[in-house]
């Protein structure tokens, strides 16, 4: 049976899209079927969308457009609707994030969200999310978009090697997510270190954070706790984190070194061998 929950278009940018979709196709005079033929994707799921129960793709919503001849509605509308699917106290930082000319972060236990890959982002947010985890992953990835701009912001990662040893969502997610690394370590404006352990005690040991520079706003840093996020322009913290940055920096690896290192640790420990529990097919 089609469900034909009603939408409410200004309770959310999700509840807006689907209300618009819903509108459009059976303008178009197709049904949820039919339409879900054109997509390649069942009807369930064009109709989960138009009620709200799914949230779109980037991907999805371009062959919408195509499919509907909308004029590009469905692509504009997905930033929206991928953005309200972050934690509300995360969003102001994403805003920011967005405008940055200049990130630098040192991360402890895990990759930036800027450079982790689809299977481990949902395993990293699935050991806490349960519900809306389709959501989150593709909020994630939506981020990643500024790394694609025609003028990306330069980005200078310091990575604990804690980082690359912590075994997230299995083998083969660490691989596909060392391997990305590497790619992305090609990127001209995108650098990589990673601070190794025999470094030992360091200037980072309270924590991950990072730094954040613009053309015209003030310098800001930030920093996270298990509840949320916190950001301040305050001189000072920016003074002392630019410091403990500066130092980790000159601690880390070389980013030639660096990538050895990923590439080791990827083949060493993620290598081809079969899974825990698993079995290698004759």
């Amino acid at each position: 049976m089609v469900n034909i929950r009603s939408l409410d278009p200004s309770a959310s940018p999700l509840d807006y899209y689907g209300y618009e979709l819903r509108r459009l196709r059976e303008e178009a005079g197709l049904s949820q079927s039919q339409l879900g033929d054109v997509l390649f994707c069942t009807g369930s799921l064009v109709g989960q969308v138009e009620t709200a129960r799914k949230v779109p793709t980037r991907e999805f919503s371009e062959r919408l457009d195509a499919a509907l001849m909308t004029g590009g509605l469905f692509t504009r509308l997905v930033g929206l609707v991928l953005k309200s699917q972050l934690p509300s106290w995360f969003r102001p930082y994403a805003d920011m994030e967005a405008r940055a000319t200049y990130l630098c972060s040192f991360q402890v236990q895990v990759v930036h969200g800027l450079l982790q890959t689809k299977g481990y982002a949902r395993a990293l947010m699935g050991a806490r999310v349960e519900s809306d985890l389709d959501g989150m992953v593709a909020a994630r990835i939506e981020r990643q978009r500024i790394m694609d701009r025609e003028n990306p912001p330069l980005f200078w990662v310091v990575l604990s090697e804690a980082a690359l040893h912590q075994e997230v969502g299995g083998r083969t997610v660490m691989r596909e997510q060392l391997d990305h690394l590497l790619g992305m370590q090609d990127r001209e404006w995108v650098k990589i270190q990673i601070l190794p352990f025999e470094v030992g005690a360091h200037a980072g040991s309270h924590g991950s954070f990072t730094l954040l520079r613009f053309e015209s706003d003030p310098d800001l840093v930030y920093t996270e706790d298990f509840v949320q996020g916190h950001m301040t322009v305050d001189s000072a913290a920016f003074r002392e984190g630019s410091l403990r940055y500066d130092h980790l920096r000159a601690a880390a690896l070389s980013v030639e070194d660096s990538t050895t290192l990923i590439t080791r640790v990827m083949e060493e420990h993620y290598g081809d061998q079969p899974e825990p529990g698993g079995s290698e097919l004759a």
